[in-house]
């Protein structure tokens, strides 16, 4: 097969955009240009690689195939290109790093510091739901990944960097927001408000309830922390938070955390990256900072 390298990151940028003039944009040609290259591609591999269905691409197969056999090339020669800045002196290079979207509470502080003593790594940013995440992590789209739930079904490099406490939060005016101890059985006619299935801090709250043997009744699924913490202030049911994303609005006074025997419930943040996966210089060394600085993090935020 007579590809190049060029045309396979042309194809990597259509598996990653999904559209072909957005492939064309990321790539710095024209539209045309795009088309004819990735009709090369697909004639070099002798299948199908792609149709478009209402404007939208969706990849075959062997386009699924080619795109992660890409991706691995793509990496590949970005880890070569910044062991040889390594051997010139130099420090340079891109990271990709996926997060769930609670993370946005606490990695921007930690990147800050990492950003400041790199300034000429590129860094990626991607903010995601879990599935979202998880999904990056199947592709190997990342370099390292930041969650609080790991899927269990796949062989991961899983190393825990922070607590994620949970708690259970109402509005300021809440007829139990005095008290100083409760049970759950008391939070037996309170409507719950929590995130979407799926998310890691659902996830976390089903297993704890049905441990405790506590059905809750749910009134609205939410997918977002921020709207989470809007409906609670509205008076429209109680609902379980992680302690960071409550903590980013420590100014509000319409929140308050019910002192709920067996809360928080226990969960951390995990990085993790697959098994297999051979991370590059740069994706080391970050891994190495965000180890050394959770705990630094955590400490400010006690």
């Amino acid at each position: 097969m007579n590809v190049t390298f060029r045309q396979l990151r042309l194809f990597l940028a259509l598996a990653d955009t999904g559209s072909v003039s957005a492939a064309a944009r990321a790539m710095h040609v024209t539209q045309p240009t795009a088309s004819m290259q990735l009709r090369e591609v697909s004639e070099a591999v002798g299948l199908p690689l792609y149709e478009v269905i209402g404007r939208q691409v969706h990849l075959t197969e062997a386009g699924h195939q080619l795109a992660a056999t890409a991706r691995g090339i793509v990496y590949r020669w970005e880890d070569f290109e910044q062991t040889v800045a390594g051997l010139q002196g130099l420090t340079r290079g891109r990271l990709r790093v996926a997060v769930v979207s609670t993370a946005q509470y606490f990695i921007p502080g930690l990147l800050g510091d990492f950003c400041t003593r790199h300034p000429q790594i590129d860094l990626s940013l991607e903010v995601l739901n879990r599935d979202g995440v998880v999904q990056r992590l199947r592709d190997n789209a990342d370099d390292l990944y930041v969650m609080s739930m790991p899927p269990a079904d796949m062989e991961l490099e899983d190393r825990v960097f922070l607590s994620n406490p949970l708690v259970l939060i109402a509005s300021a005016g809440h007829p139990l927001a005095t008290r100083k101890r409760l049970t759950l059985n008391a939070l037996a006619g309170e409507r719950f408000l929590l995130r979407e299935a799926g998310s890691g801090t659902r996830l976390a709250t089903d297993r704890f309830l049905a441990a405790q043997g506590f059905e809750p009744r749910l009134r609205l699924a939410l997918g977002s922390n921020e709207a989470i913490k809007e409906a609670v202030a509205a008076r429209l049911g109680v609902a379980v938070i992680s302690l960071h994303a409550l903590r980013a609005d420590s100014a509000r006074r319409d929140l308050c955390v019910l002192p709920v025997q067996g809360l928080p419930i226990p969960s951390q943040w995990h990085l993790v990256h697959p098994k297999a996966k051979r991370l590059s210089p740069i994706a080391r060394v970050f891994h190495a900072h965000l180890l050394a600085e959770a705990g630094k993090w955590a400490a400010r935020q006690a």
